[in-house]
C-alpha cells in the first residue's frame, strides 16, 4: 500500500477480522418476508431475496447460549432482536438501538429476530462487535446495558460546500460530544483507552475529517453502503474494510450516493488471547477450567420457559433488568 495513512484494505462478505481490543465483528444481512402468526418467515429464502434462520427453528436468530471473557456490541441498522438471559434480563430492542452486554464471568443469553409484520417485508440489518475485556475485567459479573436510538448523540457536520455529515457516537467522543457510559467493567468504560465506536452517514458529496488518536491504537473504516468513498484520496470500493495509520487526522470524501460507514478505534489491551467458541479467556488452562464451570453451572439457571423465547408482536421496545425490578420504555423515557 503506498498511501501512509492506509495500512490494508480488505472486502468482506459477513465477518470483519479486526485488531486488539476488538476480536471480530459480524455484518446480518437478511431479506426476511412478511411474518407468520409465530413471528417466523411466512416464506422459504430465494437466491433474489436470502435470509438465514441461524439456529433458531421457528423464528430465525440465536437460542440460548454462554459467553464468557468479552462483550457484545449489537448495533441495529433494521429490524427487530428479543434479547433474553441467565441474569433474568429482557427486552425488545429495533432500528437505531445499542445493546452492550459485557459477558464477564458467565452469562447465557439468546437474541431472536422476530419477524413482527405481517402485511409486508422484514428487511434486517445489525453489527455484532465481539469487544475484548482485560485479565481483570473477565473476573467481573456480567453486565447489560441497552443504549436507545432517541439517547444515542449524534454530531451533525457541514462541510464547506454544504455537504451534510452524521456521526452517531455510540462510544468514546467526537469533537467534544461525549457518547452514553458503558457498562463500568469495560475496557471502554475508561476515557483513557479512548475506545470509539462511531457510525457515520455521509450525503452525496459529503466531506469529513476524523480527527487523530493515539499511536498505539487500532484503527478500522468498514465502508458498508454506497458505491465507492474516498479516504485520504483513495478510492474505497463498497463493502471493504480498511485499517488505518491512528495518529493521524483521516479525511473522508463521498461520491454521488449516501454513504455509511462503520468507524472502530481503541487502545489495545495487550494481553493473550485464548478463545474457543463463544469462550474468551487468557490461556488454554483459563478455557478448560470456564467449560468445567459451564458445564456444573451453566453460569446460572436459564429463568424462561424455552431456549428461545420471543415477545408478541405488538410488544413495543423496552428493557427490563434485575428480574424485572427495574423496566424502561423508550418513548416513555423521551416523552418525560
Amino acid at each position: 500500500m503506498t498511501n501512509p495513512a492506509i495500512y490494508n484494505i480488505q472486502p468482506i462478505e459477513f465477518r470483519l477480522d479486526i485488531k486488539d481490543p476488538f476480536l471480530f465483528t459480524a455484518h446480518h444481512i437478511d431479506h426476511f418476508p412478511e411474518g407468520n402468526d409465530q413471528l417466523g418467515p411466512s416464506r422459504p429464502s430465494t437466491p433474489e431475496k436470502p435470509y438465514q434462520m441461524y439456529y433458531g427453528d421457528v423464528v430465525p436468530g440465536f437460542p440460548e447460549h454462554p459467553h464468557t471473557g468479552f462483550e457484545t456490541i449489537t448495533l441495529v441498522e433494521s429490524g427487530y432482536v428479543d434479547h433474553f438471559d441467565s441474569l433474568g434480563n429482557s427486552g425488545r430492542y429495533a432500528t437505531g438501538d445499542v445493546q452492550w452486554l459485557s459477558t464477564g464471568n458467565g452469562v447465557e443469553h439468546c437474541e431472536m429476530f422476530p419477524l413482527v409484520h405481517q402485511d409486508k417485508e422484514n428487511p434486517f440489518e445489525l453489527f455484532q462487535i465481539w469487544f475484548n475485556s482485560s485479565p481483570d475485567e473477565k473476573k467481573e459479573n456480567a453486565d447489560y446495558k441497552m443504549m436507545w436510538r432517541e439517547h444515542i448523540p449524534h454530531v451533525i457536520q457541514t462541510d464547506s460546500n454544504g455537504g451534510k455529515s452524521d456521526v452517531r457516537v455510540v462510544s468514546g467522543q467526537f469533537l467534544g460530544t461525549d457518547a452514553i457510559s458503558r457498562p463500568p467493567h469495560s475496557w471502554a468504560a475508561a476515557k483513557d483507552n479512548k475506545v470509539n465506536i462511531f457510525m457515520i452517514h455521509l450525503d452525496p458529496h459529503a466531506e469529513l475529517n476524523i480527527p487523530a488518536t493515539t499511536s498505539s491504537s487500532t484503527r478500522f473504516a468498514y465502508f458498508y453502503q454506497g458505491p465507492e468513498l474516498l479516504i485520504e484520496g483513495e478510492t474505497i470500493p463498497f463493502k471493504h474494510l480498511v485499517e488505518l495509520k491512528p495518529d493521524q487526522a483521516i479525511h473522508l470524501k463521498n461520491t454521488d450516493q449516501p454513504a455509511h460507514i462503520l468507524w472502530l478505534e481503541g487502545e489495545p489491551i495487550n494481553a493473550p488471547v485464548a478463545m474457543r467458541g463463544p469462550f474468551v479467556l487468557n490461556s488454554d488452562e483459563e478455557l478448560t477450567v470456564a467449560f468445567a464451570r459451564y458445564r456444573q453451572t451453566h453460569f446460572g439457571e436459564w429463568p424462561w420457559p424455552s431456549p428461545a423465547p420471543v415477545f408478541k408482536r405488538e410488544q413495543e421496545r423496552f428493557a427490563s433488568y434485575d428480574k424485572g425490578s427495574v423496566v424502561e420504555y423508550p418513548e416513555q423515557m423521551n416523552k418525560a
